[in-house]
């Protein structure tokens, strides 16, 4: 009886020690799933930060880009403290911090929603109190640096140090339901250089390889949202063999991709390939206008009509028509036609008032040296599919009128889904398919079901070139596999 006694107070002092490895070397985390409603999706972003930002953001990452979390659907429990406090978190791949707000939080409403972190009940806590602010898309979280042991699925990690917030300036938070992020990229990108809960996962040994899987279950009427497992895959998630490819960014979980194709049809853009982000903290697919709009285009989805991307057409099309058809160079068509100023050779400005600036994306306000060089691109794919001139003019002019809006969702009708073409991602030399059905977002509302393209536009400065996103849209499509031990990611179908 004394033995049994022993044995069972070992195993309880083990556990609050530090957990151990459990018998498969796995750890595995549940996720729910919320449905998204129109307010949050059209309140969601993903944008560029301004120039300002950059060194607030992080240092260190090639790609900086921020997000504003509320078109994000899955999540799971943690727990942080002795005993474990529980939280609802976001398992994000596209940033490297775990937060949750405090008890500390008192002068921001959205705190008063969420579960809080109290830190005198914890008897593991240890206070650092290093002041930190994480930068968002609408905004950003503020507060001060803790240490605590945090649960992850029936494992335990110890002196993980965490933020705990105290001002949440996202006010859109209200209506979420988690209550805060736990970060899954590398410590590259990490706010105040935290060691993330995945590195500490590791290095503890509470998983058996240096690898976490996640599977999304795309079944509305399942009550399983997905499931993300440490240290390794679970087979009944996924079918065939995954296509690994290299990390080839600092900070992100970045990939190349090849060619998008629509149907057949090369978009032309990432031909010579492209970098993409995947990211398991927001749900749509983000891509460059240029790839976006014709995507847009091919699916029937409405957009907003520029009248700049239009007068460009209407002024400039003969000039920029015979440029292409004569020989001239397309990275300075748009500077013969006056539209576009050289900077060192590199940088294009553009002149708006009478003054030369910095070139403006289109959700900056739509620069005419943006649009033409959008233009000379779409007619450029086009020729490559040997469309006449008339053709290609009737095309162009109808992207001018369907580009996608930064400020919203692109609306498609219901009723055509299944004649709309599948669009590929080209990666390591294969392709994924998404059919209409994996990329068409469904939002059921009390007086009908809404349909959104799944795409939405994400333009970069050109230091940092073409970026994808490849959020749940892409995820809830394919199995993926982050190898932290290979610096590498896989993808296979999932089941």
């Amino acid at each position: 009886m004394e033995s049994i006694r022993f044995l069972l107070i070992s195993i309880c002092m083990g556990a609050w020690l530090g957990g151990s490895l459990s018998s498969d070397g796995l750890a595995r985390v549940g996720l729910k799933k919320r449905n998204l409603d129109l307010n949050s999706i059209h309140a969601a972003r993903i944008t560029r930060p301004q120039a300002t930002s950059f060194a607030r953001v992080t240092s260190n990452a090639e790609i900086v880009y921020l997000k504003n979390y509320l078109d994000t659907q899955y999540y799971g429990e943690i727990g942080i403290g002795s005993p474990p406090q529980i939280f609802t978190v976001v398992f994000d791949t596209g940033s490297s911090n775990l937060w949750v707000p405090s008890s500390k939080c008192l002068l921001s409403i959205t705190c008063y929603f969420h579960s809080k972190f109290i830190a005198r009940l914890s008897r593991t806590y240890t206070k650092i109190g290093i002041p930190c602010k994480i930068q968002y898309g609408s905004g950003s979280v503020s507060g001060f640096l803790s240490q605590d042991r945090v649960k992850v699925g029936d494992d335990i990690i110890i002196d993980q140090e965490f933020a705990e917030v105290t001002r949440e300036g996202l006010l859109a938070l209200l209506g979420v339901q988690f209550d805060g992020i736990l970060g899954l990229a590398f410590q590259d990108i990490a706010v105040g250089k935290v060691t993330p809960v995945w590195y500490n996962m590791a290095e503890q040994g509470h998983v058996s390889k240096k690898v976490f899987s996640l599977w999304l279950n795309r079944n509305p009427s399942s009550e399983l949202g997905g499931e993300i497992v440490f240290g390794g895959l679970d087979w009944r998630h996924f079918k065939g063999d995954h296509t690994y490819v290299p990390v080839t960014g600092r900070g992100y979980w970045q990939i190349q991709v090849g060619d998008i194709f629509i149907a057949n049809n090369s978009t032309g853009l990432c031909a010579g390939g492209c970098s993409a982000i995947v990211d398991s903290g927001t749900s749509f697919l983000a891509g460059p206008t240029r790839i976006v709009a014709q995507i847009n285009h091919a699916i029937g989805a409405r957009g907003i009509v520029s009248l700049e991307c239009k007068e460009v057409v209407t002024k400039y099309w003969n000039s920029i028509w015979d440029s292409i058809i004569s020989g001239v160079r397309p990275e300075i068509i748009c500077v013969d036609v006056g539209l576009c100023l050289y900077s060192n050779d590199t940088v294009i400005e553009t002149v708006v008032d009478g003054e030369a600036k910095d070139r403006l994306s289109v959700d900056e306000g739509g620069a005419l040296c943006t649009f033409c060089e959008m233009i000379v691109f779409w007619i450029q794919v086009q020729l490559k599919e040997k469309k006449a001139k008339e053709k290609i003019f009737h095309y162009v002019d109808e992207l001018c009128e369907r580009l996608p809006n930064p400020l919203g969702k692109s609306f498609i009708n219901c009723d055509e889904i299944t004649a709309m073409p599948y669009v590929s991602f080209t990666i390591g030399n294969r392709s994924f398919p998404l059919s209409p059905e994996q990329y068409i977002v469904r939002v059921e509302e009390s007086y009908a079901t809404i349909c959104l393209s799944g795409f939405a536009a994400l333009d970069m400065p050109h230091r940092q070139g073409p970026l994808w996103i490849l959020g749940d849209v892409f995820l809830g499509a394919y199995h993926t596999v982050f190898d932290f031990g290979n610096h590498r990611i896989g993808f296979a179908q999932a089941a």
